[in-house]
This record gives structure tokens, sequence and C-alpha cells, in this order.
């Protein structure tokens, strides 16, 4: 059961990206970036392809959410820290997990939106051929996850400093890094100073790797606990940072 304080935060959240100019920039930003990567005249168009899948929609996703969500992200807490209304804000019969909570799950929700905002892709792969579709919803959790994962990051970061630009910043840094981690230049990079358990471990924190292994149809709980894990230890620094700068 959600408590009333978490909706009231949720609701002012979410809704106040559609009070200002903002959340519609970033709407069409991502609707049109996607659109025309998945598919411009490239080698890894869905034309070029040739192929009745979504394959081409879910490549280029995680690049799309690299820039996307710190933008999201970067005003969750800056901006209260930068107008003082965060002492306001805890002022109110809520506490510190659950306004974190709320934020988040707001967020979330907008990234939800925008990730909507693209069906139209998949009714013209269905127009065009015959598509897996228990894969395309598959892709679609696995980018959902995704993005909650790197939105725990954004809003960690979004706690740690009063300055947007630095939040968003840190963000992008820190989920390329993640993006990244498992990728072989990478991991040849490590192996050359670490031992083999060093590189294993490192591996295991690409979110790339485990957002292929979902969108591809292989569906594991170790998939599904490594984002849950992932959001809630971000979410949990973002609390502790919070009550930091509350006992200040």
């Amino acid at each position: 059961m959600i408590s009333k304080p978490v909706k009231t935060i949720f609701i002012k959240e979410f809704t106040s990206y559609f009070k200002t100019p903002l959340g519609y920039v970033f709407l069409v930003i991502f609707l049109f970036g996607i659109g025309y990567l998945t598919f411009e005249p490239g080698r890894g168009s869905f034309f070029f392809l040739r192929e009745s899948s979504m394959t081409s929609f879910f490549r280029y996703i995680p690049w799309m959410f690299l820039f996307l969500i710190p933008a999201v992200s970067m005003r969750l807490w800056s901006e209260e820290r930068k107008s003082g209304t965060i002492e306001l804000l805890f002022t109110m019969p809520i506490t510190v997990p659950q306004a974190v909570i709320a934020k988040f799950l707001a967020s979330w929700a907008f990234i939800g939106i925008a990730l909507i905002g693209t069906l139209p892709m998949v009714f013209t792969v269905i127009y065009l051929g015959n598509p897996d579709l228990g894969v395309a919803i598959l892709g679609y959790l696995a980018s959902f996850l995704m993005a909650g994962a790197l939105l725990a990051v954004g809003s960690f970061f979004s706690a740690l400093t009063k300055n947007q630009v630095v939040s968003f910043i840190l963000t992008v840094c820190v989920s390329f890094l993640l993006i990244m981690a498992g990728s072989p230049p990478i991991l040849e990079f490590i192996s050359t100073f670490s031992p083999k358990y060093i590189v294993d471990l490192f591996e295991s924190l690409s979110v790339l790797n485990h957002f292929d292994s979902i969108e591809r149809g292989v569906f594991g709980l170790s998939n599904l606990w490594f984002f849950t894990v992932m959001i809630g230890c971000w979410l949990y620094g973002n609390i502790v940072l919070l009550k930091e700068n509350k006992a200040n």
C-alpha cells in the first residue's frame, strides 16, 4: 500500500514534467533521435538488416538513454538544494526514503511515457512483417529496467551536488562506464594490471550485458536481480546523502 505522502510527491513530480516545455523537449528529442537512428539509411538501420524485428531499435536505446536520463535526473535533487526548497520538503510528514522513492518513481514513469511513445515503431514492424512480439516485449522490459538503473545513478549524483550541470556530467560518465564495463577493449585493459576475478567482477557490472541478455529473449532471474540490486544500492546512497544534508 503506497502511503499518501508518497502519492503526493509522486503526482507533483510527475506532473511537473508536463507543466514546462522542458519535458516535451526531452520527449521530442528522444522520439526523433531513436526514430532516426532506427530507420536512417546506415548499416545498423531497420531497412539494411532486412528482418522483421526491433533489433535496430534496441541497439540504440542504451546510447539514447546515456544522455536523456542524466538530463531528466539532474534536476531531481540539485534543483531542490539550490533553491532551498529541500528544507521545506522535509518539513512535510514524509521520510527521506519515501521522498527518494517518490521522486525516483515519478521520473521512471516519465521515461516509461517516452518508451510508450515509440510503440508506433512496433506497429510499423508488424505491418511490414511478422515479428516475434514476445522478444519485443522483453526488449521493452529490458529498456525500462536499464532506464531505472541509470536513473538511480542520476538521482544519486543529483543529491550529491547543487549544480545540475555537474550532476549531468557525473551521471553521463558513470553511466558510460557501466554500459561499457563488459566491452572487450575495457576488459583487456583491466586484465593487464588486475587478476581474473577482478576482470570477471567488472564484467558482471555491465548494464549492457544484462540488457542484451533480456533483449535477446533470455530473461533470467539473475538479470532481474542485477537491475533490482543496482537500483536499490544507488537509491540507498541517495538516501544516505540526503540524510547527511538534512542533519547539517
